[in-house]
């Protein structure tokens, strides 16, 4: 089973019941010192931290005056757009004191679908957290309409997760597991301490959710859980309302672990691996060699381009002689990528006319 203390990169996500006092719409201060805390520990232990947290709307509600139920959709965008500065301030203080720096980052279902905005999001949030910040992620709800939509933040937390490579995801929830039946409206109902695969059986046991605030039940989590093990990404459920609810789960709280077959990075590579590719790119001698090394293709390498592929999109990378090496998604498209050929990193900038990026497939992003 997964624990916190092997966690290489952590999502955590926060659902607006343990944020927000569900009578007053007041945010929970002393919680979400704690949850700093707790924060605070595991980076300390050298994992990157990124947060997926609710909170938004429940907190703009109550700075408007706006009622304890279904809002039309205006009022909802209103409230996300009023709440959103007060959830980011919030972290933001709660965080400081432990010499945390962290950012807002605002993103939509159409962000993930989206090959060129996945990549940015991607790209971004990798050098937020090389750089030590912790993101505080949510949905866009001032923008997000239902076509673009995730609906939840347990499935946005899960994507993220995807996105950024982590190799756990914890949801922070009302209840402290997966159970065989509502355990509210059961008393027999079992915790699963471990689920390796997610059966019919178990998609069965599914229920709705608990709290009045939370939009994501049981049958989200599944969802999230089939994303984030998929993708190679261990996930947990566990009990949140608790101070330093991490640590709990660290201590051995209740909690249920969906475990993935592979690893991130593994799964990475079997999806790219399966991609076909939509252009290729002949590399010199040089170039092959140092691919085989595992280190990425720089223009400088690249001798020919063809095909009509778009940023992000597999290529093939073959040898003077036309052999493959491998796939890779492309940093740049078909025309910049003939452009930049031969030329050194340094150079892209006064060949295309704005910065670009100084390889043209990064080792992460390609499977020899």
């Amino acid at each position: 089973m997964a624990t916190l203390s092997t966690a290489k990169r952590l999502v955590v996500k926060i659902g607006s019941a343990l944020l927000v006092d569900r009578d007053t719409g007041a945010l929970r201060d002393a919680w979400l010192r704690a949850l700093a805390d707790d924060i605070a520990k595991v980076k300390a232990r050298g994992t990157d931290v990124i947060v997926v947290s609710s909170g938004s709307i429940a907190l703009g509600r109550a700075v408007l005056g706006l009622p304890a139920k279904a809002l039309p959709l205006e009022q909802s965008q209103a409230a996300a757009a009023v709440g959103q500065i007060k959830l980011a301030r919030a972290y933001e203080q709660a965080l400081a004191p432990f010499g945390i720096t962290t950012a807002q980052v605002l993103v939509t279902l159409e962000d993930s679908a989206n090959r060129r905005r996945y990549l940015n999001s991607r790209n971004t949030l990798e050098q937020l957290v090389k750089l030590g910040v912790v993101p505080i992620v949510n949905e866009n709800d001032t923008i997000a309409t239902d076509e673009i939509r995730f609906g939840d933040n347990d499935r946005l937390a899960a994507q993220v997760a995807v996105t950024v490579g982590a190799d756990q995801l914890v949801l922070l929830s009302d209840v402290d597991g997966f159970y065989s039946a509502n355990p509210a409206q059961d008393p027999n109902a079992e915790r699963f301490d471990i689920i390796d695969d997610i059966t019919p059986e178990i998609e069965a046991m599914a229920g709705d959710p608990v709290s009045g605030l939370s939009k994501g039940g049981m049958k989200t989590k599944l969802l999230a859980a089939k994303t984030a093990t998929g993708a190679g990404c261990a996930m947990a459920i566990t009990e949140g309302s608790v101070l330093r609810p991490l640590s709990a789960l660290d201590a051995g709280a209740n909690s249920t672990w969906f475990m993935p077959k592979l690893s991130p990075q593994a799964a990475r590579k079997g999806w790219i691996a399966a991609m076909k590719p939509k252009g290729q790119v002949m590399v010199d001698e040089g170039a092959a060699r140092a691919l085989l090394k595992g280190n990425s293709l720089l223009p400088a390498g690249v001798t020919a381009v063809s095909g009509d592929f778009g940023r992000g999109d597999p290529v093939e990378i073959c040898d003077a002689a036309g052999n493959a090496l491998g796939i890779g998604l492309s940093r740049y498209t078909a025309a910049e990528s003939g452009k930049i050929a031969g030329a050194q990193s340094g150079d892209i900038p006064a060949i295309l006319g704005y910065p670009g990026r100084a390889c043209l497939i990064h080792r992460d992003d390609m499977v020899m």
